[in-house]
């Protein structure tokens, strides 16, 4: 599914990844973990192609056998649309569009058609329990909702995973609880696949696989 190998990044003279090597199979879970600064995030950026490695060390990505290394910033965009779904601490929804046009943005901008991108929408937002909340706004919604309104949307084009960083940072613990439980429910009825950015323990625990990151390697 996922493979990089030999991952190196720097901002400035700052070496954030020290060659990271990862593999991840189909339906897998898997949750990194680790201190701030220790680069997760600026790996999670890399798998979902909105960074890109330092080009001069020798390296390997490539994601459901597609390599991703050559392709220009059009081709990574528009296999980013198609191939992964983003989950991010705050929903980033956007304000002034309902649940259901929220969700439905990334199906539009693979030009979708409309009707057909909206009733995808509905029935994941009704698998996730939102049918009485599609024509509501994101502040009208608690933060629970928000936030599993984002799993649809990282849903809406049918991805080959799911990258999320730190999904329930921003939520109470029952809600937390919910979400964590929602992956694990996504991925038996949809063999999805999700790579987790969290420092949330029982997140973490529950995953099929916690790798550690500590100053730019995973250990």
């Amino acid at each position: 599914m996922i493979k990089a190998k030999n991952i190196h990044k720097y901002y400035g003279d700052v070496e954030v990844l020290k060659g990271v090597d990862l593999d991840i199979k189909k339906s897998e879970i898997v949750a990194i973990v680790g201190p701030s600064g220790a680069g997760k995030t600026t790996l999670l950026q890399i798998l979902g192609t909105l960074d890109k490695p330092l080009k001069e060390q020798e390296f390997e990505l490539s994601l459901n056998d597609v390599s991703l290394k050559n392709l220009s910033d059009k081709q990574l965009s528009e296999f980013r649309n198609k191939h992964i779904g983003f989950i991010f601490q705050f929903h980033q929804l956007l304000p002034e569009f309902t649940a259901l046009e929220n969700v439905c943005i990334p199906a539009f901008i693979s030009k979708k058609n409309k009707k057909e991108a909206q009733e995808k929408a509905k029935q994941i937002l009704s698998f996730l329990g939102l049918s009485h909340r599609i024509n509501h706004k994101p502040n009208e919604l608690s933060g629970g909702e928000q936030q599993r309104v984002a799993v649809a949307r990282a849903l809406i084009n049918n991805p080959s995973v799911i990258l999320a960083d730190e999904p329930s940072g921003n939520l109470d613990t029952d809600s937390a609880k919910s979400l964590h439980e929602l992956f694990f429910k996504l991925r038996d009825e949809f063999n999805q696949t999700f790579v987790l950015v969290t420092h949330n323990e029982e997140l973490a625990n529950m995953a099929d696989r916690k790798l550690t990151m500590i100053d730019g390697k995973i250990i």
